[in-house]
């Protein structure tokens, strides 16, 4: 019999550079381009405070985890919450031809039957395989005829 590898750890991402991960370095890549950007169209001063913001922000979105899923996820889950209304409520409203439609009397249509064979009883079973086992020496027994006499 062929035996065949089954993938383990299907969850754990591939990892890159050390223990950070194609996610997590890509994030890390972007964070490092917004500062850059921020560097060079800003004085030293705010460049600073956006600095920390952007590194801050950037680790945040790359390391954290929140349920053992990437915090992105959760962030798209609380945006989706928020855009879906809060109440919902069904309150249909039908025609009046709509009304008819549905008040008529349906007949239902059944399905042609099917007939089954008789299941073999237990007993029968028994009575079967012995006459097998024993190469049809052992006939049966006869079933007595079905006589449906009153006695007076």
């Amino acid at each position: 019999m062929q035996q065949f590898v089954v993938p383990q750890f299907i969850d754990v991402e591939d990892k890159v550079i050390g223990p950070i991960t194609v996610r997590q370095f890509i994030i890390m890549l972007a964070g490092g381009g917004l500062t850059f950007i921020a560097y060079k169209l800003s004085d030293f001063v705010l460049f600073l405070i956006q600095l920390v913001f952007i590194l801050l922000v950037t680790f945040i979105i790359a390391f954290v985890k929140i349920n053992g899923r990437p915090i992105h996820y959760f962030l798209l889950n609380i945006f989706q919450t928020f855009k879906r209304s809060r109440v919902r409520v069904w309150q249909k409203f039908y025609s009046k031809s709509e009304l008819r439609q549905y008040t008529k009397e349906k007949i239902a249509v059944l399905p042609p039957l099917i007939r089954t064979r008789n299941k073999v009883r237990a007993s029968r079973l028994a009575e079967l395989s012995l006459i097998v086992d024993t190469g049809g020496v052992y006939q049966g027994e006869k079933e007595p005829p079905n006589t449906n006499h009153q006695l007076v």
